[in-house]
């Protein structure tokens, strides 16, 4: 099947990580495929085309979809997974500023380039709309409260989409990966309003973190599932990305909300972080 039978597919956030793979993968699997990213990329051997576009600028998005559209006449597919983490630290040391900051690419992102490209989808009368979520959307993330809060948005907002656009030929999913073997915490943000009854939580997090990252999936994992939702002739509404992620996704859907609630402070060992800190 050539690269216009599959159609032409846009994957924000393309220059790096799961963003980088997926695009690769959609490419290398028929899609004429649009990367995009919030800065200018360097020239480099890809198989699909960068182009600037920032996910937190209406204008910036609907410069690029114009452009896409304008060569390639449609859009068919679009990856949003433009996106940024908090580091580890109590809800209450985010400060306003900064909460609005998350939630203004985590998830209002998602809604400018919905906004931006359902238009072309509706008159086209079809159209997959791919959001890159987390687990962390489905379950509670202590000293991650925000960016968890970001993910639940998206996976309300979603679902919501999805009824509205299904008898107009347009598909929404989300993808919900686990931990990631990223470059992750080179996009986080340190707490910007750190209170010192934090600090031994702070450290224990970043220690778990920074492991649980390192094992975690390859962004191939990810991509696969993203390839999945995006040709599959009945897709679901929600894809969990790699074994973690589908361990905890049951475990949400059919376990008691107390052995939920027992499992997650034992996982993050949160009744034992003063000795987690204090190791080397």
């Amino acid at each position: 099947m050539s690269k216009k039978e599959l159609g032409v597919a846009i994957v924000t956030g393309a220059s790096s990580g799961i963003g980088q793979a997926t695009a690769e993968l959609l490419a290398n699997s028929g899609y004429k495929v649009y990367g995009t990213s919030r800065k200018e990329v360097q020239p480099a051997q890809r198989s699909y085309k960068m182009i600037t576009l920032d996910v937190n600028s209406e204008a910036s998005i609907e410069a690029a979809i114009k452009e896409i559209v304008n060569i390639e006449g449609r859009i068919d597919l679009v990856v949003n997974n433009a996106g940024f983490g908090v580091a580890p630290g109590g809800a209450e040391e985010s400060s306003m500023e900064q909460t609005k900051m998350i939630f203004d690419t985590n998830f209002l992102g998602i809604v400018r380039m919905t906004r931006a490209v359902v238009p072309y989808m509706r008159k086209q009368g079809k159209g997959r709309i791919i959001n890159i979520g987390s687990i962390l959307g489905l379950i509670p993330a202590p000293y991650m409260a925000t960016y968890a809060a970001t993910k639940h948005a998206v996976e309300g907002y979603s679902e919501s989409l999805d009824h509205e656009l299904r008898t107009r030929g347009i598909r929404v999913s989300v993808v919900e990966p686990g931990y990631t073997n990223t470059h992750f915490e080179a996009n986080t943000l340190e707490v910007d309003a750190k209170i010192d009854e934090y600090n031994i939580a702070r450290k224990a997090l970043a220690k778990l973190m920074k492991l649980a990252i390192a094992a975690g999936d390859d962004p191939k994992v990810v991509a696969n599932v993203v390839l999945k939702a995006a040709n599959a002739k009945h897709p679901k509404l929600r894809y969990a990305a790699g074994k973690l992620a589908c361990r905890l996704s049951l475990l949400r859907r059919f376990a008691p909300a107390a052995l939920v609630d027992i499992g997650i402070r034992q996982e993050l060992k949160l009744d034992s972080l003063e000795k987690i800190a204090s190791q080397p």
